[in-house]
């Protein structure tokens, strides 16, 4: 187990630096001693996990819920974590045992694929136990289930940025036009014009036009 988890060491720092495709869920099988079982690994928070193992013995069986704290080492695709936690379990002519758990790790996103390794030291202090203390290793094989979303570029620093126009006008905004004036319509329809009353006929005075003749 000690070589294994030296060769992961050595695998995960020869590795490039590049940038790793983060992970919500995670889930795969873990081996350790004479334990094997299952791991799901969830995102809760920035650089932090919770991990859920289920291990099987010869003699025993357990459920372990562990807090972990995760820090880049050479770039994000190899990080270190820490963390804590509890079991509960049953053991063989026991009965149920319960205890609380420390873990010390490192983590590999292989590149170009959703896989993730690690290997670690999971220090145990057991009650109702035939061993009080127990110092296992293990390492585990888990398949990125729900990777993280990637983040759009945005241009503006702040966020996307939104331009707002004052309706009052100049200087404050695009300055307001003033609008043509509007044509009334006449509500009931096309509006009649009125018909021009006929000019009076223009008579011929007669008596007017001998007067001038004599004059």
């Amino acid at each position: 187990m000690k070589k294994i988890f030296i060769t992961i060491l050595l695998v995960a720092g020869a590795a490039t630096a590049s940038q790793a495709q983060k992970y919500r869920t995670a889930a795969g099988i873990r081996l350790g001693g004479d334990q094997f079982g299952a791991t799901v690994q969830q995102r809760i928070a920035e650089k932090t996990t919770l991990e859920g193992i289920a291990l099987v013995g010869s003699r025993e069986y357990s459920g372990t819920l562990l807090y972990q704290r995760h820090w880049p080492m050479l770039g994000k695709r190899f990080n270190y974590y820490l963390g804590g936690g509890g079991h509960i379990g049953n053991l063989k002519d026991q009965g149920v045992f319960t205890g609380l758990d420390a873990i010390v790790g490192v983590e590999y996103k292989i590149n170009g694929l959703p896989i993730l390794l690690s290997a670690d030291v999971k220090p145990a202090l057991h009650f109702n136990h035939e061993d009080w203390v127990n110092l296992a290793t293990g390492i585990s094989i888990r398949y990125v289930i729900v990777p993280e979303k990637k983040e759009k570029k945005k241009i503006w620093p702040f966020g996307k940025q939104e331009v707002e126009e004052e309706k009052s006008g100049w200087p404050f905004g695009k300055k307001k036009e003033p609008e043509p004036p509007k044509k009334k319509v006449w509500p009931f329809g096309k509006k009649e014009e009125p018909v021009p009353e006929p000019e009076p006929e223009k008579r011929i005075d007669l008596n007017k036009i001998f007067k001038k003749k004599e004059n």
